[in-house]
């Protein structure tokens, strides 16, 4: 494995043929030479955060919506949020963006969240997407995924169904493509 790519993202590519990926965009959570796991960031479910934590927390209704985190033990439960405080043990992914690492730093960021905390934002998933080692790799070899350094603005965006377009469109910009080649990152 030549570098970490821990604290970027995947960004599906035309040329990856797994359905659970189409127009995902993923943030690789941890990555070395065991593997990778990574949270699609784009994909809200039907759940609400109430539903999915009402027999752990009592908070109030709202619409913040579960992101499906990927096929992998989809019984579990992720949180991305920008409360540094929140877990003392915790590193960031990328400047003012964390992973909840332990049940009490999830507990704090959603106590933060009830509190009404300003600039306190969240994502919750239930699931998420793991390689084995060398798998990703393979993958990105194939070019089915693009990478670019991950950004909190993307992980909260408000509208997912336009962060992958979003995103394609800033690649597109900032690594411009030689001349006769395709200029939209979907068709390479």
């Amino acid at each position: 494995m030549a570098r970490s790519l821990r604290g970027h993202f995947l960004v599906a590519g035309r040329r990856l043929r797994d359905s659970n990926f189409f127009q995902s965009i993923v943030l690789l959570v941890e990555h070395n030479s065991e593997g990778a796991m990574g949270l699609v960031v784009n994909r809200p479910t039907e759940t609400t955060v109430h539903e999915a934590l009402s027999g752990h927390f009592d908070l109030p209704e709202s619409d913040e919506l579960v992101y499906w985190g990927g096929p992998v033990t989809e019984d579990a439960l992720f949180i991305l949020h920008n409360v540094a405080a929140a877990d003392s043990n915790e590193a960031a992914l990328v400047p003012g963006l964390y992973v909840g690492s332990s049940a009490e730093a999830f507990a704090d960021v959603v106590r933060r969240m009830i509190q009404g905390e300003d600039g306190a934002n969240f994502r919750v998933f239930r699931g998420c997407a793991g390689w084995s080692a060398g798998q990703l790799e393979g993958e990105i070899s194939r070019s089915d995924w693009l990478i670019c350094p991950a950004v909190g603005e993307v992980v909260f965006h408000p509208d997912p169904y336009a962060a992958w377009q979003d995103v394609c469109e800033n690649i597109r910009t900032s690594n411009p493509l030689k001349e006769g080649v395709a200029n939209d990152p979907r068709w390479n």
